[in-house]
């Protein structure tokens, strides 16, 4: 069974363009190595300037991408430019319909 993920970014101090470009990239990837469905994936930016991600993993490809060279370099450039953070820590998250701007 595929799992539907929501993830936040919270980029690094200049690091703004660098990770958007670095999301626009992410799940091309993913599909491209066969990992990620082709349910439309939705790049957000919350107020504060979180990066928020949907997007669809295949069944199982969760422990697949942790053996996967390409994957694990993309992580590594995603610990340069930003940090990940819980939904929660977003004031958006606190609302009845949370609100994000379309990238």
């Amino acid at each position: 069974m595929a799992d539907i993920v929501i993830v936040a970014y919270r980029p690094k101090p200049g690091c703004e363009a660098a990770l958007a470009e670095l999301v626009a990239d992410h799940v091309p990837l993913l599909r491209r190595l066969g990992l990620a469905t082709d349910r439309p994936a939705s790049i957000m930016r919350a107020a504060d300037g979180t990066i928020v991600e949907l997007f669809e993993w295949r069944a199982g490809a969760v422990q697949t991408a942790h053996a996967l060279p390409e994957i694990q370099q993309l992580w590594a450039r995603y610990e340069q430019v930003c940090t990940y953070v819980p939904l929660r820590d977003l004031p958006e998250a606190a609302m009845l319909f949370a609100t994000f701007q379309p990238i």
